[in-house]
């Protein structure tokens, strides 16, 4: 899962949940509303793509330490990112 909420909204007291979006392996289709994420780029073990059709506000308390530190995304990539959920509600 890539985090796209604001850190300022995940680290406030009252903040319980984090706006996601879903990872997935299956890359062999092109979408407008996927965004490719090469497995260096993640620190996972495989290529994925984000699902921005899939965004979704998540429990931080349901939220999984993973194997290795976490991985940030670059500010470009969170932004092209961010127009992929545009596209997927209908906003471009």
């Amino acid at each position: 899962m890539v985090v796209v909420s604001i850190n300022a909204r995940n680290r406030h007291e009252g903040a319980t949940t984090v706006l996601g979006v879903p990872l997935t392996t299956s890359i062999h289709k092109d979408f407008h509303t996927r965004l490719f994420l090469p497995a260096g780029e993640t620190g996972l073990q495989a290529d994925c793509a984000a699902r921005a059709e899939g965004t979704t506000v998540v429990l931080e308390s349901s939220l999984v330490e993973a194997n290795g530190p976490p991985r940030q995304l670059s500010n470009k990539r969170i932004c092209v990112l961010a127009d992929r959920v545009a596209v997927s509600v209908g906003c471009r």
